[in-house]
């Protein structure tokens, strides 16, 4: 059976996504393959058409036990053989798996990198009826220590390789990778001759969004209530940087009425799992969590995700923010930021007992790299071009600077000459011989009277108090950009301090003007801003359909939930959001007509089909 044909039948598609055809043949072919595809653009897709074309059996290494149960729960929902191989099973279970999976019952296994090395595990690999044909490395960015998930257990990955008396081929795969981890994962991996596919990193249908609010909290309960008004039932994760955060946070979001539950390795692994299968389960809406919950969860209709405090690293964030909308469906990212998430950060940074076992020069490498990512990070926080080129830009990837889909794109910026502050600040910091950080800069600027200004004599400075004007976020962002363009830079101590660089020097000397592009100072309501076009792509499926199908809609979504419950599966593993929408407008009558709508296969149209069309003739 052809590769069109078997994602057809089995998954519902007629047309492969960007990158998959070149990959699928490559592997295919007998080359390995390294595909880095966004979130939500159907990596999985690369390696399990293939699994079912070629002979043998195929291994996917899965970092996390959630990841593993999605996949195979949706593989076997579309009338797939597979299986996963953790800890998640008891020890019967375990033998039994391993016996089905000699005995050739599945194409697929997934299998967690831990259980590479066991006996039990080699035992079967090295059976000589079990041939691996094909071992694909999901989130391959684990096996690199300059990836943002760096997994040790990875690095057993080549071990169980060579232990093999041949080569099958290998896939690695990852949505996030900046150039030196791509190199770390063919060299890690020993990629043969690799096919390289980079599809891109832009996800279209993401709204980004920056903020710096007064009240975060307050923020976010505003936010929550537009949402509800807007698509009620939308679900979203809520990020927080300590479980500390997210006890608060949940906790208040629950006594306000919020359908909310937690995530953090705090927890029991008994509360977590039933938390996350709340939220996956759609028990819950709202998932608030530290960055210990995510990587591998398939949910394709999250429709935003908050970052209550700014994650230490792009690559953090994008991959976090990617959960939103992998269904291709308008969803949005929101990073509400405040000074003290870059603290918080840094101290992660110093204190990362994860670089314990590194010596001690690649301890201070790794170091040095975490701090140049934060410091990457906290300038898209204060850019004023478009977020979606500042993300894409740091991946390597150009873009034409305008998105039309991101706040900054959305809001008013105005040139303002920055001259006779970025005087003060740089001669003020050259006249304190660059001892202090940039808060304490601010207040001798602004002419505070604190203890730490009077202890250490900096209102003497001749600087002190002339920026009184100017408010605070305003003096940060212009410090921000300075640094962004070079005239400033932050020490890599664990009490960063700022500093001039020649840069500056060179424009003190040419008393040059200095320009920057700077938001008025009342930001505008987006939601007034944006034409009616662009508040209904922010809403997510449903707002597509005429107001006369948004109760068959609904109807189907219920009978979803019924089926999952039924199922013991996530309702999108039945149907996605995007399926139940091109149902409700198209309204098929027949078999037939249903085979036309993207997302259902064969398998699912005989086990599903006739109860959906019930309900859909009821509308008719």
């Amino acid at each position: 059976m052809t590769a069109e044909k078997l994602l057809k039948q089995y998954f519902g598609y007629d047309d492969f996504r960007e990158g998959q055809r070149p990959l699928i043949n490559a592997v295919l072919e007998g080359r390995d393959v390294l595909g880095i595809m966004p979130t939500g653009a159907g990596k999985s897709m690369c390696f399990q058409i293939p699994a079912l074309m070629m002979e043998g059996i195929t291994l996917v290494i899965s970092p996390l036990i959630s990841l593993m149960k999605d996949q195979v729960g949706a593989l076997n929902q579309a009338g797939i053989h597979a299986a996963f191989l953790n800890s998640s099973l008891t020890m019967g279970q375990y033998v039994k798996a391993l016996r089905l999976a000699k005995e050739g019952r599945y194409k697929i296994i997934y299998v967690a990198p831990e259980r590479l090395e066991t006996e039990g595990f080699l035992d079967f690999a090295l059976s000589r009826n079990v041939k691996i044909s094909f071992m694909a490395v999901d989130e391959a960015h684990c096996v690199s220590q300059w990836g943002q998930d760096f997994r040790p257990s990875y690095l057993k990955i080549m071990e169980f390789l060579k232990r093999l008396p041949y080569r099958p081929v290998v896939g690695a795969y990852t949505a996030t990778a900046t150039e030196d981890v791509r190199d770390d994962i063919m060299d890690i991996l020993e990629l043969q001759n690799p096919y390289v596919m980079t599809t891109g990193f832009d996800r279209g249908n993401l709204y980004f969004a920056v903020k710096k609010p007064v009240d975060k909290y307050k923020e976010l309960v505003r936010y929550l209530h537009k949402r509800e008004e807007d698509m009620p039932g939308s679900s979203g994760i809520v990020y927080c940087l300590t479980r500390k955060n997210v006890e608060e946070v949940c906790y208040k979001l629950r006594e306000e009425g919020f359908s909310v539950t937690r995530y953090h390795a705090g927890l029991s692994d008994e509360e977590r799992r039933e938390n996350q299968d709340d939220f996956i389960y759609d028990r819950r809406q709202i998932m608030v969590a530290t960055n210990a919950f995510g990587m591998g969860i398939d949910k394709s209709d999250v429709r935003f995700v908050i970052h209550y405090n700014m994650p230490k690293n792009m690559e953090s964030y994008y991959q976090e923010a990617g959960r939103a909308g992998r269904d291709g469906e308008p969803s949005e990212c929101i990073l509400y930021y405040e000074p003290m998430d870059v603290r918080t950060n840094r101290f992660f940074i110093e204190n990362n007992e994860d670089n314990e076992e590194l010596d001690e020069f690649t301890r201070q490498l790794v170091k040095e790299r975490d701090t140049e990512r934060l410091k990457q990070m906290t300038f898209y926080c204060f850019t004023s071009n478009c977020l979606r080129n500042y993300i894409l830009n740091y991946f390597g990837e150009h873009s034409s600077g305008y998105c039309g889909n991101c706040l900054n794109c959305m809001t008013q910026f105005e040139e303002v000459d920055i001259t006779k502050e970025t005087m003060a600040i740089m001669n003020c910091i050259d006249a304190n011989r660059m001892k202090y950080g940039l808060t304490t800069i601010i207040d001798v600027l602004r002419g505070a009277k604190n203890q730490k200004v009077r202890s250490k004599g900096l209102d003497r400075n001749p600087e002190y108090g002339t920026l009184a004007a100017v408010t605070v976020p305003r003096l940060r962002q212009i410090m921000q950009e300075l640094m962004y363009q070079g005239y400033l830079e932050l020490t890599g101590d664990e009490y960063p301090v700022i500093k001039t660089t020649g840069l500056a020097a060179d424009w003190q000397a040419e008393d040059e003007p200095l320009f920057m592009k700077l938001a008025k100072e009342k930001e505008p309501d987006v939601s007034e801003k944006t034409s009616k076009k662009n508040r209904r792509k922010k809403a997510g499926a449903a707002a597509v359909l005429a107001e006369k199908d948004l109760g068959l809609f609904e109807a189907l979504r219920v009978l979803r939930r019924e089926i999952a419950a039924e199922e013991k599966v996530p309702p999108y593993i039945i149907f996605s959001d995007k399926t139940l929408t091109l149902m409700s407008a198209v309204r098929p009558k027949n078999a037939e007509e249903m085979l036309g709508i993207s997302g259902i296969g064969e398998f699912k149209l005989g086990k599903y089909g006739n109860r959906f069309l019930e309900v859909i003739a009821k509308y008719n």
